[in-house]
C-alpha cells in the first residue's frame, strides 16, 4: 500500500492516461512553463526589498522626487 491508500500500480495507470491524453511534447512544455514559473517566483521573493523605509512598502513615484 503506497501513500493514502493507492498503490504504485495505481499511479503507474493513472500516469499512462496522461501521457495518452496530452502527449509527450505538451507534458514536456507544460513541465519548462512550470518549472519557468517557479524560478521567477523564487527570484522575485529574493528580490524584495528587506528594509520599510516608507509606510506603504513602495518607492514614491518619480514626479514626487523631482518636485523636491
Amino acid at each position: 500500500m503506497g501513500m493514502g491508500g493507492i498503490s504504485i500500480w495505481q499511479l503507474l495507470i493513472i500516469l499512462a492516461i496522461v501521457i495518452m491524453l496530452f502527449g509527450t511534447k505538451r507534458l514536456r512544455t507544460l513541465g519548462g512553463d512550470l518549472g519557468s514559473a517557479v524560478k521567477g517566483f523564487r527570484k522575485s521573493m529574493q528580490d524584495e526589498p528587506e528594509s520599510g523605509n516608507n509606510d506603504a512598502g513602495t518607492e514614491p513615484p518619480a514626479s514626487a522626487e523631482k518636485d523636491k
